[in-house]
């Protein structure tokens, strides 16, 4: 349907594209991977058409639709859900604002006008009618039950809803266009694991043709068909999920890189004879045949490092006590949303917990509690007593940092006795190198900020780790070398992540927040969804058993009902 061939994009600060050649076939589901700043969004720019290609050309199938959504898709938090969605038809939506105002002017309208506004109105009847405008209703009703949403719900507003299922409105509006192609950028930013997983299933049942920019790696590897890499400015495409590529990607660097090694062996062995009898008498004319046929050879190239990333581990800690955090019977809650009645956990030296749970149930809450900026309603929650020393990563970053600060000030603030060598050193291992360290912070990016706290985190030496989505705008490289810290760390971590293959790889034990309690799964991340997989199974025939019964009450009610009748006609 669409073939990106050849396309370069330079723009003033320099080359972003250089050679990028694809298709998107229908039905294909491809996941577009590389580093921040490889030029992944601006390949989403040239196939919609909102920006051209420097050299190139994308070739589009006639009458194909293409939709985008991107991770800033706006809602108006004032409409109801209905009338959002209208939205994603345009062209009715103007007609029917329109239709609004020729209604307000016939109500204070004189006679001589009124001919003239009801014709006005006809024609934009008209018009609505010939675009389809009388069936968005029904398309509406159709796809309402699709996103999860029930017929009252269309009357909601949106502001009544939290991210995730506004996140469905925004994806609902772009399937009403009935695309070919869809665009998605980070589709699964902010939403927790439940809506991350229907989001899958929902976008393994569509036809169209799906291309995403993600670093949820989880999420690639569920949806994915086919993976194109960009970096260096070029693209190479590999069939399969996520962990297919990598390993597929591994394997092909590892024979270029063998191969490359024996050209320059028998390049080596051949320069070394061309050398030794370019000036005999008897030889001479061999060394030169062998020269010339040196000259003809295609060099294989060697296998470029990978893009550079992070570069840190976590120092040496200090040994805690056996208890690092206790919460008995703790009760919290914000007005009339209880969110924990009751909880109690008991968390142990070198425990690494992931906290899951959907949005709003109260896990950055939970985190600041026992950091203490935040004080329980009742009950304890509290570190232990022998050599604690945590350390909080806050998942707004522009709130934790000072932004006025530059880079080197804000490391170099923490560590008073460091000279700026030392300081800049460690800035160097989060990539902020030359004069990007006299940056303010409020100049950053989201990734940058990320990294910049990261690097903060080290400065204390703590011995327990309480992180709140430490991997939010990282790319994939990033989030490797973090999860690899995490687990060499020798300490505690606490984190709060919808990460599912960042906790797959850290985590070795699972809290889950729920109605008002902490739920202990003393296990991995797929341990946790096997023991979650059997407690929907013993529901499921808990639920059956119940409607047995109730059947079974049913039936024993009626035929109680029909005895009596039969004694009560014998009695007559």
């Amino acid at each position: 349907m669409i073939r990106l061939n050849q396309i370069s994009k330079i723009y003033p600060q320099g080359e972003i594209l250089r050679d990028v050649t694809w298709e998107i076939k229908p039905g294909e589901k491809i996941g577009l991977v590389g580093a921040n700043g490889a030029g992944k969004t601006t390949q989403f720019r040239i196939i919609s058409g909102e920006v051209e290609p420097t050299t190139g050309n994308v070739i589009r199938s006639a009458g194909c639709k293409i939709a985008y959504l991107n991770q800033e898709f706006e809602l108006h938090q004032a409409m109801t859900v209905r009338d959002e969605l209208s939205r994603a038809f345009p062209e009715c939506h103007a007609i029917t604002e329109a239709l609004h105002l020729v209604h307000k002017e016939l109500e204070k309208a004189k006679e001589d006008d009124l001919n003239k506004l009801i014709n006005k109105m006809d024609r934009l009847q008209q018009e609505f009618e010939h675009k389809g405008g009388y069936a968005i209703d029904v398309k509406i009703d159709k796809l309402l039950p699709e996103i999860g949403f029930s017929q009252a719900d269309a009357d909601r507003l949106v502001s009544e809803f939290s991210g995730g299922w506004q996140m469905r409105i925004g994806l609902g509006k772009v399937m009403l266009q009935n695309p070919d192609i869809l665009l998605l950028d980070e589709p699964t930013n902010h939403l927790d694991l439940e809506t991350i997983e229907w989001l899958e299933g929902y976008l393994k049942q569509q036809a169209a043709g799906i291309v995403i920019i993600s670093h949820d790696r989880a999420f690639l590897d569920a949806l994915c068909t086919k993976i194109v890499e960009t970096e260096r400015g070029e693209s190479t495409v590999y069939l399969g999920n996520y962990s297919t590529y990598l390993e597929t990607r591994e394997q092909l660097r590892a024979a270029q890189q063998a191969a490359y090694e024996r050209q320059q062996e028998e390049i080596q062995r051949q320069e070394v004879f061309i050398n030794r009898f370019r000036a005999s008498a008897t030889r001479s004319t061999q060394a030169k045949s062998r020269e010339k046929q040196l000259d003809k050879v295609e060099r294989i190239e060697e296998v470029e490092s990978d893009i550079r990333t992070l570069e840190f581990r976590f120092p040496p800690c200090i040994k805690s006590g056996r208890e690092v955090v206790k919460i008995k019977d703790l009760v919290h809650s914000y007005g009339d949303n209880v969110l924990f009645l009751g909880a109690n956990l008991y968390i142990e030296r070198g425990d690494k917990i992931a906290f899951l749970g959907a949005n709003g149930c109260g896990k950055s809450t939970l985190l600041r509690l026992i950091m203490g900026t935040e004080k329980p309603i009742d009950g304890i929650v509290a570190f232990g007593e022998h050599n604690i020393k945590p350390a909080y990563f806050e998942q707004n970053q522009a709130e934790a940092l000072d932004l006025e600060k530059t880079l080197i000030d804000t490391i170099g603030d923490e560590v008073p006795l460091w000279k700026t060598e030392e300081v800049r050193s460690l800035l160097g291992r989060f990539l902020f190198t030359g004069d990007a360290v006299f940056k303010k912070v409020g100049s950053l990016s989201g990734g940058e900020k990320a990294r910049l706290a990261l690097a903060k985190l080290l400065l204390g030496a703590a011995n327990v780790l309480l992180l709140d989505e430490p991997t939010n705008h990282l790319d994939i490289p990033a989030k490797e070398t973090v999860e690899s810290a995490l687990k060499q760390f020798e300490g505690t971590v606490l984190v709060v992540s919808h990460d599912r293959y960042m906790i797959s790889k850290v985590a070795n034990k699972i809290v889950e927040v729920r109605d008002g309690g902490l739920v202990m799964y003393d296990g991995t991340y797929d341990y946790y969804l096997e023991c979650k997989e059997k407690e929907k199974a013993k529901a499921e025939a808990l639920r059956q058993e119940a409607l047995e019964q109730a059947a079974l009450a049913a039936k024993r009610a009626k035929e109680k009902a029909k005895q009596k009748q039969k004694e009560d006609a014998r009695k007559v």
